[in-house]
């Protein structure tokens, strides 16, 4: 793979720590996992924006591809979003470079020091730093926001960012949307519960019962509860959103043997869109049933035109 890509609009992608982004105009860099992109990462994003145009640098993030917690401590809590997922975050809050870091041994036992001599001295050239309140990297965690400042570098910390009686947290955030708390979720996210991934082909059952469907092949995301779903769809890097219903579960009704992992089936409210190998992302707006088993296709069927109008219904009363 070549050091660096281009994705989506003026993003850059790069992957390894021997392949850093080059930023020939030096760059003000974040570091974290961002798990969610949420408010809070949010306010640390749109700092980092604002400084770079005030310095005239690239806006650079160092994220990683796994969640480090899962070599430190044997496991990981389950991801918000998958790396592809954050990746489209970061290009919307106006992040032009991304360097992605695998969390190995090699760069578990880097000290920090070590590791921002890397982020200054190399092409990435950081000139200034924006970090959050609770950052910390490199060997033992020894990196803060003061350790860098030792570096003679400007370094903004951004503060813990509350919403009403929440302190906003890719754990609590974690936690409304098992519970199904999707409201919850996306005041603390500052926006919809979403999730990403390309259209796969299926067993073409939902175009035979009159309501195709796109079958969505996902990484690794925290999805809410089975149940069917009035939702918004985003097509590639369009702007537009399309009225949608949401099926996440194991299909009770037609599958022989249960899946090992849900799926998600989206049908656009407006249809007329040919989606395999596209990406899409889905924002579920509120729950409208759970899933069940039904008596035969004729009464799924029933049922699918039933949640489509409550969907259509729904979303249009949201509108605006």
């Amino acid at each position: 793979m070549a050091a660096s890509e281009p994705a989506r609009g003026a993003l850059v992608v790069a992957r390894g720590i021997d392949s850093p982004p080059s930023a020939p105009r030096g760059a003000t860099v974040s570091i974290g996992v961002f798990d969610g992109v949420h408010l809070g990462h949010r306010a640390i994003l749109e700092r980092n924006v604002a400084r770079a145009r005030d310095h005239g640098e690239s806006a650079a993030v160092v994220t990683f591809a796994d969640h480090p917690k899962a070599l430190l401590l044997g496991r990981a809590p389950r991801t918000l979003t998958s790396l592809e997922h954050r990746l489209e975050l970061f290009a919307r809050a106006g992040i032009e470079l991304a360097w992605v870091l695998h969390f190995d041994e090699r760069l578990r036992d880097l000290d920090a020091r070590a590791f921002v001599d890397h982020l200054v001295r190399g092409p990435l050239s950081a000139r200034r730093f924006v970090l959050g309140w609770d950052s910390k990297f490199g060997r033992d965690r020894s990196g803060t926001p003061a350790s860098v400042a030792e570096h003679g570098l400007p370094v903004e910390v951004v503060p813990q960012v509350q919403v009403g009686a929440h302190a906003v947290s890719s754990t609590k955030i974690r936690e409304c949307i098992e519970l199904g708390d999707l409201a919850t979720a996306a005041h603390l996210l500052g926006r919809p519960v979403s999730c990403l991934g390309t259209v796969v082909r299926g067993d073409q059952l939902g175009r035979l019962l009159g309501f195709p469907t796109a079958n969505l092949d996902l990484g690794a995301e925290l999805l809410p509860p089975h149940g069917v779903y009035a939702a918004r769809a985003r097509l590639g890097r369009e702007d537009k959103l399309w009225p949608a219903v949401a099926n996440i579960g194991v299909r009770p009704t037609v599958a022989a043997t249960s899946p090992s992992a849900p799926r998600v089936e989206v049908h656009l409210l407006e249809g007329g869109r040919d989606l395999y190998g596209s990406t899409l992302e889905i924002e579920f707006v509120q729950r409208l049933r759970p899933e069940q088993r039904f008596d035969g296709l004729p009464a799924l069927q029933a049922q699918i035109a039933r949640d489509a109008e409550a969907a259509r219904a729904l979303l249009a009363s949201t509108d605006g």
